[in-house]
């Protein structure tokens, strides 16, 4: 089950269309859905959680936790509405566009794909663009 909750005035227009487009990446790495929490939030929110469970103290657009358990996929992922916002001005691209990237890209983490090396990073850019032709919109 996939749930949004928001500690933002952000909210998503369509929840059962991202739902829905968040299960279909799921089974597209062969894996099968658990419970998945977005909690989309600002930067302050964000922060205080990097500092609180990662004991790091910079800005980020995601934290992700991993309470997966063999292919059954679930956590809670943070998202920062404000860095998603500025990245989207930063890369040009629409802040449509890069809600989706950050949202797949918590999911890929689950399923087991990293971003710490040069060529981690590579195939991750990789399997988000993938997952997020699979919305609805084809973005």
């Amino acid at each position: 089950m996939i749930n949004f909750n928001y500690e933002t005035d952000f909210e998503l227009a369509d929840e059962s269309l991202y739902a829905r487009w968040i299960s279909e990446v799921i089974a597209s790495e062969m894996k099968q859905e658990g419970e998945i929490n977005y909690i989309f939030c600002d930067d302050d929110y964000l922060i205080e959680i990097n500092r609180q469970y990662l004991d790091h103290d910079t800005l980020t657009d995601i934290i992700s936790f991993d309470y997966s358990e063999g292919i059954v996929l679930q956590g809670d992922i943070f998202i920062s509405i404000e860095r998603v916002r500025d990245n989207a001005a930063d890369f040009k691209v629409p802040f449509e566009k890069e809600l989706l990237r950050v949202m797949s890209h918590g999911v890929l983490h689950y399923a087991g794909y990293k971003d710490k090396s040069e060529a981690d990073e590579i195939l991750m850019r990789q399997k988000e663009d993938e997952k997020m032709k699979l919305f609805p919109t084809g973005n």
